[in-house]
């Protein structure tokens, strides 16, 4: 793959990204947001302590998220197509447009759902400010490993494949990563700091909202950059669109 393809699937990706982006913006302003208020209302009704607020909620529910989550979008979007160049042809035989929803499945999987599944979004009330740099530092590393955890199998695999099949392969490395990952969920540390009164359906309606904004953002890119991407390395011919040729008049 030279250098000018792989620039216009770069900008490819950030354009597909950006719009993942918006998809994304809808779901977290429509779910998320919602939740959000209702944990800010209890967290300052179980307060004696009154901040000034250094933004306003209402600035921070619009401008600020949509400038989050359309950033967050492009930036991902970029790097997602970068490993996509990197990863077409190398994985299987698929299309480049199977291969981008390949890539943006396993992606939700290993850098949201694992991490999520051990240390799972917590709204605002929930968790103890004193240990935010602990609990970040662990959900870090917890996403690390699970990428790593990620590629090591789709090596195992590959290697596997020439004699054990493609299919026997395949499951050989998502149940070695099973494995692995599990025993990373028994050994790192457990945190639960959610306070004791805390509604457990509004945790549980945060927590599903926060997991429908990454599948609509992953999802979404999958889509959108595979048909960019297939458009780009495969493109019909002239007049293929339209159908069969017409014959010219003798």
């Amino acid at each position: 793959m030279n250098s000018a393809t792989v620039r216009n699937l770069l900008v490819r990706g950030m354009l597909a990204g950006l719009a993942a982006g918006v998809l994304a913006l809808v779901v977290a302003y429509l779910l998320g947001e919602p939740n959000v208020d209702k944990a800010i209302g209890f967290e300052e009704s179980h307060s004696h302590e009154h901040e000034m607020e250094v933004v306003s909620r209402s600035l921070q529910s619009t401008a600020g998220l949509a400038t989050g989550v359309l950033v967050y979008g492009v930036a991902f979007g970029g790097i997602a197509a970068l490993a996509y160049c990197f990863a077409l042809g190398r994985v299987g035989r698929f299309s480049p447009r199977a291969t981008a929803l390949l890539l943006s499945g396993c992606a939700l999987l290993a850098v949201y759902v694992v991490p999520f599944l051990k240390y799972p979004a917590n709204p605002p009330s929930v968790g103890d400010p004193d240990t935010i740099g602990k609990r970040t530092t662990l959900y870090f590393l917890m996403m690390v490993l699970s990428v790593l955890l990620a590629i090591a199998a789709t090596l195992l695999g590959k290697r596997l494949a020439p004699g054990l099949g493609a299919w026997w392969a395949t499951v050989v490395a998502v149940a070695a990563f099973a494995v692995v990952i599990g025993l990373a969920y028994a050994f790192l540390p457990v945190v639960n700091e959610v306070p004791e009164h805390f509604p457990a359906t509004l945790l549980w309606r945060f927590r599903l909202s926060a997991l429908a904004i990454q599948a609509v953002l992953w999802g979404g890119f999958g889509l959108l950059f595979g048909e960019l991407a297939e458009r780009q390395l495969n493109p019909k011919p002239a007049g293929a669109a339209s159908g069969r040729a017409v014959p010219a008049a003798h």
